[in-house]
């Protein structure tokens, strides 16, 4: 993904979340697919979905038993 994709993804997941600690940063040698951190802490990746022109965008997150709690 594109710097400008990146932020502009950054900017919506703060706003939805309402936590500007939130980033959305490239992965390493992939281009269809970002990673979530809140500050250093990794949550999850997101995955675009361009098919058929319709562009979308897909979160996955694990989540771990013993960080229940």
């Amino acid at each position: 993904m594109k710097s400008e994709e990146l932020s502009k993804l950054s900017t919506y997941f703060q706003k939805t979340f309402g936590n500007d600690a939130l980033a959305v940063r490239a992965r390493p040698r992939k281009t269809d697919s970002a990673e979530v951190y809140v500050g250093e802490e990794f949550l999850g990746v997101l995955y675009r979905d361009d098919e058929d022109g319709d562009l979308s965008y897909s979160f996955s997150m694990a989540i771990l038993d013993v960080d229940l709690d």
